[in-house]
């Protein structure tokens, strides 16, 4: 199984493969033919193996469709539709866009941005009859054959997407067939997953954690996905009532977003019969662990993830595994490991950086040779994350390296800060970051969004903080905000905090 046409014979022929709100299923068969007619059409276009086709759609089942099957014989390029049209056209010239994939009909700024880069729109015309994730393409370009045709095969690339940039220029991760699959696989195994097995996905699916996790699993396991429009916190109740699903994955914001109004829904969380709830893309509080598992009464099973990776690289265990609240797991597809800045690989309990290797891996950066050459040294990928593993293999992660706050020589895990802040009754979310200081570098704070109807005062919370952390990781400036900023994927933003909170003179 080292294509996604391959991966896809995982399921029944007539079993259900996708569904949405309201909506009949879309079959095994019925995904498999349209991934056909969709490689012949894009082929018929001019579009084969290795061209680009960028898909700005929104979320739902004609997303997840349109991914496997462009990707079934073509480069897959998922953006943001929340996108602006400077970043539209940024993106799509950095990729080298063959053609731009967008609903017919769609206002959306990426087709003006992509024709005034003279790049082509194809029209996905969706089944308004038929099941959920039907389509059909229309062409908006002229008709000659692919210079590559056909499905594609496990060394061509099938998913292109961005780093999120947070410091720098997005670096291009091109991931092959054989990546994707392959973590697909370590997912499902992870997670033991059966055509029985019904996935709600909430995540957006231009990134890889929805793309991954909830589609490409499931699929390769011939279970559904019930796909949703995208997180909503008032409706996932509703949806839970409707899909009955076994499972769903999120980020950390969503389950404290679904945490936040389970007292209105007690029916709905009563009738739900989940096997297990998955986290990742960022660290789960391990007091939000706690809940969700009481909530819902099944494993929270916490993974850890990056897109270098096509997702999942360590992972808890389902029981009678173990899980261990605050830690990622044990390695769960790729070969893991804790270095030193000199190459070594660390023991037991010794703090590093985290790097990996395996199948799942990108084989390397787009026209990015400084990028590589640090990314991949001592033939490892280096994950710029801290962190350190334990005697049983299990890694837990200490902070993003560039998040690590610098306090005048003192090095602090922001990660922690937070998990000893969300002890605290009154808080809700936290997320602990730098500002800048004249004399240290770095001084630490905190942005904090309280409970409902909870009450807490800024040096109530230091001094709170201060009973169980050394003075210099104790917050100096604590800011209460209704919201904290996040990324596009629900992920909780620490770098660049501080400058769109006016904390920077």
């Amino acid at each position: 199984m080292t294509t996604i046409l391959q991966l896809l014979e995982a399921g029944e022929a007539s079993a259900p493969a996708l569904s949405a709100p309201g909506r009949p299923a879309l079959s095994y068969g019925g995904l498999r033919a349209l991934c056909a007619s969709t490689v012949e059409s894009l082929n018929a276009l001019g579009v084969g193996r290795g061209d680009r086709v960028a898909i700005v759609l929104p979320n739902g089942p004609e997303m997840a469709a349109a991914f496997v099957a462009v990707g079934s014989g073509a480069v897959t390029a998922p953006l943001n539709p929340a996108y602006r049209a400077e970043e539209f056209a940024f993106y799509l010239e950095d990729l080298g866009a063959k053609a731009l994939l967008a609903e017919r009909g769609s206002d959306s700024p990426a087709i003006g941005a992509a024709q005034s880069l003279g790049i082509p729109v194809i029209s996905l015309v969706a089944d308004a009859e038929g099941p959920a994730g039907a389509f059909s393409l229309e062409g908006g370009m002229s008709a000659r054959s692919a210079a590559n045709p056909g499905p594609a095969e496990a060394g061509d690339i099938a998913l292109i997407l961005h780093t999120s940039g947070t410091t720098s220029r997005p670096k291009i991760v091109p991931l092959s067939q054989a990546n994707v699959t392959a973590s697909a696989a370590n997912i499902r195994e992870s997670l033991l997953l059966t055509p029985a097995d019904v996935c709600m996905n909430i995540m957006p699916l231009f990134h890889i954690h929805g793309l991954i996790a909830a589609v490409l699993s499931s699929l390769s396991a011939g279970a559904s996905i019930f796909c949703t429009p995208g997180f909503n916190a008032l409706k996932v109740f509703g949806w839970l009532d409707e899909a009955e699903p076994s499972w769903y994955t999120a980020v950390p914001t969503m389950h404290q977003a679904i945490l936040a109004r389970a007292e209105r829904n007690q029916a709905s969380v009563a009738r739900a019969r989940l096997r297990f709830i998955r986290s990742s893309s960022s660290s789960l509080p391990p007091q939000v662990m706690k809940e969700l598992e009481a909530l819902f009464r099944c494993p929270v099973i916490e993974a850890y993830g990056m897109t270098e990776a096509a997702h999942q690289m360590a992972s808890n265990q389902l029981p009678p595994g173990k899980r261990k609240p605050g830690s990622v797991g044990p390695e769960a597809g790729p070969e893991m490991g804790v270095m030193s800045p000199d190459g070594k690989l660390l023991e037991a309990g010794e703090i590093g950086e985290i790097v990996i290797r395996g199948p799942n891996v990108t084989a390397g950066y787009e026209a990015n040779p400084a990028a590589n050459e640090e990314a991949f040294a001592h033939g490892w990928f280096h994950t710029g994350d801290q962190g350190r593993m334990d005697e049983e293999g299990f890694f837990t992660i200490t902070g993003r390296l560039k998040e690590i706050i610098n306090r005048g020589g003192e090095k602090v895990s922001p990660r922690e800060v937070d998990e000893v802040l969300m002890d605290h009754p009154a808080v809700a979310q936290v997320v602990t970051f730098a500002v800048p200081h004249e004399k240290l570098g770095e001084e630490v704070a905190a942005a904090v969004v309280l409970r409902e109807n909870a009450a807490c005062a800024e040096n109530e919370l230091r001094d709170f903080a201060s009973q169980r952390l050394a003075d210099f990781k104790v917050p100096r400036k604590i800011v209460f905000l209704e919201e904290i900023p996040k990324g596009a994927t629900g992920k909780l933003q620490r770098i660049g905090l501080a400058e769109k909170l006016g904390l920077t003179s």
